[in-house]
C-alpha cells in the first residue's frame, strides 16, 4: 500500500497531531511499512525540543504537611498550581514542536492509563518524575513501565500504596493495576484483590527526597494465593502473575486500539495485535506496529471515527496551520475549560475519552476556542498578555493554489477541506467565503472535531 495524501494524513493525525502541509508533504509516497516504521524510530529516538520549567531540576520542596504554618501551606498551594500550570504549557509545547508527535502522544497514553493527580500527589516535581517514566518506556516493555510504575512515588501516594502495611492492608492498588491497569473487569476475584494488596505491602515514600523504599517489617511475606498461583509473592511476583494472564494482553491491546483505530476492536485482528505484544516480550512498539499495519486501521469506516481529544484538538489546530504562539499556557486553559487538564485527571479511571468528550458545555468551548484562536490571528493575541500570536492565512492557502482574497474553485476548495476535516464538512461553506474567513468556518464545523 502506498500512502496518499488522505492516507498520509489519516496516519499523522492518529499517532500525533493534526499535520500541516508540509509536515504531510514527506509522507506521501510511502510504503505503509515504510511510514509506520519512520513513525516508531522517530518516536524512540525523541528528545526534548525545549527545557523543562526550572523548579524541575530544583531540590525536591518541603512536603506540606511539614510547613511551619497556614500561611506557609497556603502559599506552598499556590506555588504548586502555579508550577502544575507552567509543567502543562511546556509540555503542551513539547506537542506543538515535536518532530516526532508519536512519543508525545504515548507519553499522554500512559498519563490517562496510570492516571495520577497532582492534586492527591500534591507534588509538581513529583509528576514530572513520573513522566519521564512514561517517556523512558512509551514504546518499549510494558512489563518494565508497570514494575517501575509500582514503585513510583506519585502512584504510591494517589493509590494509598504508601499506607498498605501488613498490619493494616490497604487494597486501593491492588484493585486499580488488575481493573485498570493489567487485566480489566472480571478477570479476578475479590480475593485476588486481598491477596495482591498483601503481596503489595511494606512501600513508603520519603517526601524529602522523592523516593520510594520497601520497609520489610512492614510487608507481608506470607505465602498467597494470586490469580490461581500459590506462592510467597512480592510486589515484582504479583504483577508478573498478573501479566502471565491471557487477558492481560488482550486488554493492553484493547486499550490501544480504542486510542488509534476505534471505538470498538475487531475481535480477530485485536487478537493478533495481542499475541503479538505477548510474543515480543511485552514490546509497546511491536504491538504498535501491528496495529498501525491492520486492515482494520487503513479501513474507510475508521477514518474520521474518533473525536479529537482537547489536547489534540488545540495542538492539532496550532500544528495543521502552522501558527506560532510564545506561550502555551492559554492553551493550558483552555484545554482545561474543555475536559483536560493535563496532571490532572478525573479519577483513577482517567479521562474516558470519545463521546464523552463532547457535551453541550464543552462543544462551546471547543467552538470558542477555534474562534478566539482565528480571531487573536487578527488582533495579534489569544488572551492579554499572550502575544506572539501568528498565522499568514494568505501562505497557508498559497500551497494549494488559493488565495487569501478570493474565493477558490471547486477542486481546490475541496483539497482545503480535505486538509482541515477528517470527513466531508457538514455545512457547506458559503459562497464568498475566503481567505481566514473559509478557514474560520472549516474549523466550526462538526467535523473539525473527529480525527
Amino acid at each position: 500500500m502506498t500512502l496518499n495524501e488522505s492516507d498520509a494524513r489519516h496516519l499523522l493525525t492518529r499517532t500525533g497531531f493534526a499535520p500541516s502541509p508540509q509536515q504531510l508533504a514527506p509522507w506521501v509516497g510511502l510504503g505503509a511499512e515504510a511510514a509506520v516504521d519512520r513513525l516508531i524510530d522517530a518516536a524512540r529516538a525523541a528528545r526534548f525540543m525545549h527545557p523543562p520549567p526550572d523548579f524541575t531540576r530544583e531540590p525536591i520542596r518541603t512536603p506540606l504537611g511539614q510547613l511551619p504554618d497556614d500561611d506557609a501551606r497556603k502559599a506552598a498551594r499556590q506555588q504548586a498550581r502555579r508550577d502544575t500550570l507552567d509543567l502543562a504549557a511546556w509540555w503542551l509545547q513539547e506537542m506543538r514542536d515535536t518532530p516526532a508527535p508519536l512519543a508525545e502522544r504515548m507519553v499522554l497514553f500512559w498519563h490517562n492509563h496510570f492516571a495520577t493527580s497532582v492534586q492527591k500527589v500534591q507534588n509538581p516535581q513529583g509528576m514530572f518524575i513520573q513522566q519521564q517514566l512514561f517517556r523512558t518506556h512509551a514504546l518499549g516493555s510494558f512489563a518494565e513501565l508497570l514494575h517501575g510504575i509500582a514503585r513510583d512515588p506519585a502512584m504510591l501516594i494517589y493509590l494509598d500504596g504508601a499506607a498498605n502495611k501488613a498490619q493494616a492492608p490497604n487494597e486501593n492498588f491492588a484493585r486499580e493495576v488488575m481493573e485498570l491497569f493489567t487485566l480489566g473487569e472480571g478477570q479476578y476475584r475479590e480475593q485476588d484483590i486481598k491477596e495482591a494488596a498483601r503481596a503489595f505491602s511494606g512501600w513508603t515514600v520519603d517526601r524529602a527526597d522523592w523516593s520510594a523504599r520497601l520497609r520489610p517489617r512492614l510487608h507481608d511475606g506470607g505465602g498467597k494465593t494470586l490469580l490461581g498461583r500459590s506462592a510467597a509473592f512480592d510486589t515484582d511476583g504479583a504483577l508478573d502473575q498478573m501479566l502471565a494472564q491471557p487477558a492481560a494482553a488482550r486488554f493492553i491491546a484493547g486499550k490501544l486500539w480504542r486510542e488509534f483505530v476505534s471505538p470498538v476492536p475487531e475481535a480477530a485482528a485485536l487478537d493478533r495485535v495481542a499475541a503479538r505484544l505477548r510474543g515480543s516480550g511485552w514490546r509497546i512498539d511491536a504491538a504498535l506496529r501491528e496495529l498501525l499495519l491492520s486492515d482494520a486501521f487503513w479501513a474507510p469506516s475508521a477514518r474520521a471515527a474518533l473525536i479529537k481529544s482537547p489536547v489534540e484538538l488545540t495542538v492539532g489546530t496550532l500544528r495543521q496551520f502552522d501558527v506560532q504562539l510564545d506561550s502555551m499556557l492559554p492553551i493550558a486553559r483552555a484545554g482545561a475549560k474543555l475536559g483536560q487538564s493535563l496532571f490532572v485527571p478525573p479519577n483513577v479511571k482517567g479521562w474516558p475519552g470519545y463521546t464523552d468528550w463532547i457535551d453541550s458545555t464543552t462543544l462551546l468551548e471547543r467552538k470558542r476556542f477555534t474562534e478566539r484562536l482565528f480571531r487573536g490571528v487578527e488582533m495579534g493575541g489569544m488572551e492579554k498578555g499572550a502575544g506572539g500570536l501568528h498565522f499568514d492565512a494568505d501562505a497557508w492557502l498559497t500551497q494549494f493554489g488559493a488565495h487569501a482574497d478570493r474565493e477558490p474553485d471547486a477542486a481546490t476548495k475541496t483539497r482545503i477541506e480535505m486538509a482541515v476535516l477528517a470527513a466531508p464538512p457538514v455545512n457547506p461553506l458559503p459562497a464568498g467565503t475566503v481567505g481566514l474567513s473559509m478557514l474560520r468556518a472549516l474549523s466550526l464545523d462538526p467535523a473539525f472535531q473527529l480525527k
